[in-house]
């Protein structure tokens, strides 16, 4: 047993080795985020499929900045039958005084079962100087959102941001576009 122990622990602290530090493979960051430019509406023009966007035809997200730094998190997704449904969480840097990478805690049954195992990470790869537009994404590249201040962009912004998540290694031809009000219109008929 006590073998089994030491075994054990040697493991743990091995793996807490080989994960500290950067990942020269993770996809890059911007240098700072300033959160009093970025709160506000930001509208999903695309993403990543996962599972629980999966009914979303159209999303967006609403950030609130608190005054502990911290920032409210909203999230709302109009599914193809137009119902709104709706996530609200928080998000805090994953190291203090960097806005880069932030963990992102939704307020479901399972945060509160066990809190702060259930945060997903949210690093900010790009976010235009103007704070119009902005991508998104994980150190896995299992997830990634292109974000706008509007709905839509033109097609020289679009391309801007496919170039921009492609040259981070991400998928591009496996996005998931947000449906117009039109393509809406047409899927409730």
């Amino acid at each position: 047993m006590k073998r089994l122990l030491i075994l054990l622990f040697a493991g743990l602290v091995l793996a807490g080795c080989a994960t500290s530090g950067e990942d020269p493979l993770a996809p890059k960051t911007v240098d700072s985020v300033n959160l009093k430019k970025y709160q506000g509406t930001w509208y999903e023009l695309a993403r990543l499929p996962m599972y629980f966007q999966r009914n979303c035809a159209q999303s967006e997200a609403h950030y609130t900045l608190k005054p502990d730094g911290n920032v409210l998190v909203l999230n709302r997704c109009l599914t193809a039958d137009w119902q709104w449904e709706e996530a609200k969480g928080t998000a805090y840097p994953q190291v203090p005084g960097k806005t880069d990478k932030l963990w992102v805690e939704f307020d479901n049954w399972f945060s509160r079962l066990i809190p702060g195992v259930a945060k997903g990470e949210y690093w900010v790869l790009f976010v235009s100087e103007d704070y119009k537009t902005a991508i998104v994404g994980d150190p896995s590249r299992r997830y990634l959102w292109l974000l706008s201040r509007t709905p839509t962009v033109n097609g020289v912004v679009r391309e801007e941001l496919l170039s921009k998540a492609r040259q981070q290694g991400y998928d591009t031809t496996r996005l998931i576009w947000r449906a117009t009000d039109t393509q809406m219109a047409k899927t409730s008929n």
